[in-house]
């Protein structure tokens, strides 16, 4: 995990007016909070927050939080993100004050590598899950897994049980979740294409058939 330093201010105001009121002076409201100690109310710059997030580490990264006007820090992780449902954009952050040999619980997303062999042969990859819960040493948790879906054929499937993790560093979900599989192509969709262009090559032809049965008969 990469080690960010980040100054944040110290707000008195709590609610949900005071808090749009913050979002519309260009703050972003939160919490600090952890270890038994009282939660501290927090506002952060969205440009500090963005660039404190925009590392490799991502959204696990440590923060080296500092209160404004204060030479101590804090060490801590984002422990949630609330979005704007609109616009997507963050409109709360909850922190969560960690030591760095304490063992915690994260979320980690899992990166699907290469390209399966059954995709190329003409199957559709159907990603099931994209996250996986971790445990371990705050600097070991990864910012993602990755699992190599090359060998992946049709009509197989790769679950939690398949991925690779890193020493020190358990999953909690089940192994039996699937991840992804290789689905086959859809056969029912071209049978009906087909189908439909039967049907429309008869629509044609059977007017000419019936013209020539008309000038046999006149004849």
């Amino acid at each position: 995990m990469d080690n960010v330093s980040i100054v944040v201010h110290k707000r008195d105001v709590t609610g949900t007016r005071a808090a749009k009121r913050m979002r519309k002076s260009g703050l972003i409201p939160g919490v600090i909070y952890g270890h038994g100690k009282d939660a501290v109310l927090i506002a952060v710059e969205p440009h500090v927050l963005r660039d404190a997030l925009g590392t490799s580490a991502g959204t696990h990264a440590v923060l080296d939080v500092t209160l404004e006007g204060q030479k101590r820090g804090h060490k801590a992780i984002v422990k949630e993100l609330v979005l704007d449902r609109v616009k997507s954009n963050v409109i709360h952050v909850d922190l969560q004050e960690i030591r760095l040999d304490e063992t915690i619980e994260s979320t980690v997303s899992v990166h699907f590598e290469g390209e399966a062999k059954g995709v190329k042969a003409g199957g559709m990859l159907d990603e099931s899950t994209r996250e996986v819960t971790v445990k371990g040493i705050v600097t070991a948790i990864p910012e993602h897994l990755a699992l190599d879906i090359s060998e992946l054929d049709m009509n197989e499937t790769l679950k939690v049980a398949d991925l690779q993790v890193p020493e020190g560093i358990e999953v909690l979900d089940d192994p039996e979740v699937v991840l992804c599989s290789v689905l086959p192509p859809r056969k029912v969709e071209v049978e009906e294409g087909a189908e439909g262009e039967e049907t429309a090559e008869a629509a044609v032809a059977e007017p000419e058939l019936v013209g020539k049965k008309e000038e046999e008969a006149e004849g």
